[in-house]
This record gives structure tokens, C-alpha cells and sequence, in this order.
């Protein structure tokens, strides 16, 4: 074994304890939302980050090891957070309220969207990371979040489209509308021409 497989073992060892994903905040988002919520809503693996799979502790390099200590070390809000083992919106939570507050707010799961605040989007499908961490959706997903705020946010992206969509519709119904009515009025005409002879 080289010297750095070694050292990246004792280190994984040495902060096994502290690498288990927080199930309270899964819990509250299933309790509150109905949806069943597994840890790739933050995390980088959706078992979470202990283990050997790609995204979990195990499976890190040194380089990846290295920018996990930092994360972790983030315990101011504000700081620069790319750790392996969390996602854009786990990364996200990091920067926005710090490594401390995240942990006094892990004890009240509640008080999370609102450190949070309206203003992330990640995914920009319109709707708030915070909302969509109470709904239970993917918020790195655009296709996911509640059906009725995704229908008025894509009608009001799309609105341009939508319009000139029923316009051309409308129109398109009134000429074949006015060819049927041609038609009809040919006929006619034949007829009456037929009778006359």
C-alpha cells in the first residue's frame, strides 16, 4: 500500500463517526411532505456518504479528501463549500447558513427552509430550494416540484409559445372551416346546375 492509500484510510477511520448523513432532516421532509425522501436530495450518493461507491468517503481520493476537510471546516455561512460527498443543494445549505448553524439547525429540521430563504434556485424551474426541500422534490431537478407551480411557472416561461400555439389553432379551424364551407357551396351549385339541364 503507498503512503497516501494509508493516510486516506486512517482519515476515513478517523471520521467515520461524523460522516453519517443527518435522517433527521429525511424524516422531517417525509413527515411533512408525504413523499419518500432518500439522501441524494443533499448528498452526493443517495445512500449517503459512508460507504465505497462513487460519491461516498470510501471511494474518495486524496484530492476529494482534501476538499471534504475544507467543507467541513466551512463553519462560517458565505464560504466557497465543493465537497465530494454533497451535492449542488447540500453545498448550497453549506454556504448559505455554515457548517455551525446547519448543525444547531439539525436538532429543529423546521427551522431549515427559512435559513434557507426564498432567494435559491437551483435547478431554476421557479421554484425555491426551500420550497422544494418541504415538498419533498428534487431541487437540482427541473421536472421536479409540485405539478401546479410547475404548470404556472412553464406557461408563464412559455407564454409567447402558448398564444401563438391557439392563435395558429384558431386560425387553422377557420380556414378549414371556410374550405368545408367552399366545398359544400360547390357542391351545391352542381347540384342545382344538374337539375336545371
Amino acid at each position: 500500500m503507498d503512503r497516501y492509500t494509508v493516510i486516506g484510510i486512517a482519515f476515513a477511520c478517523a471520521t467515520a463517526p461524523f460522516a453519517w448523513g443527518y435522517p433527521e432532516f429525511q424524516q422531517y421532509v417525509q413527515k411533512t411532505s408525504g413523499r419518500t425522501v432518500n439522501c441524494a436530495m443533499c448528498h452526493s450518493h443517495p445512500d449517503g456518504p459512508e460507504g465505497l461507491k462513487p460519491g461516498q468517503i470510501g471511494s474518495l481520493t486524496q484530492e476529494e479528501l482534501d476538499r471534504l476537510g475544507r467543507a467541513r471546516a466551512a463553519f462560517e455561512p458565505g464560504q466557497n463549500v465543493e465537497s465530494p460527498i454533497l451535492n449542488a443543494f447540500g453545498n448550497s445549505i453549506i454556504k448559505k447558513v455554515g457548517k455551525t448553524k446547519f448543525l444547531q439547525i439539525r436538532l429543529h429540521p423546521e427551522e431549515l427552509p427559512a435559513a434557507l430563504g426564498p432567494e435559491t434556485d437551483l435547478d431554476h424551474d421557479g421554484i425555491s430550494d426551500s420550497a422544494e426541500f418541504l415538498a419533498g422534490t428534487d431541487p437540482l431537478d427541473e421536472g421536479s416540484g409540485p405539478p401546479s407551480q410547475l404548470f404556472i411557472h412553464n406557461l408563464r416561461e412559455n407564454a409567447f409559445n402558448v398564444i401563438m400555439m391557439v392563435i395558429a389553432t384558431a386560425l387553422g379551424i377557420y380556414g378549414l372551416n371556410a374550405l368545408l364551407h367552399g366545398f359544400d357551396q360547390a357542391m351545391r351549385a352542381r347540384r342545382e346546375a344538374r337539375t336545371l339541364e
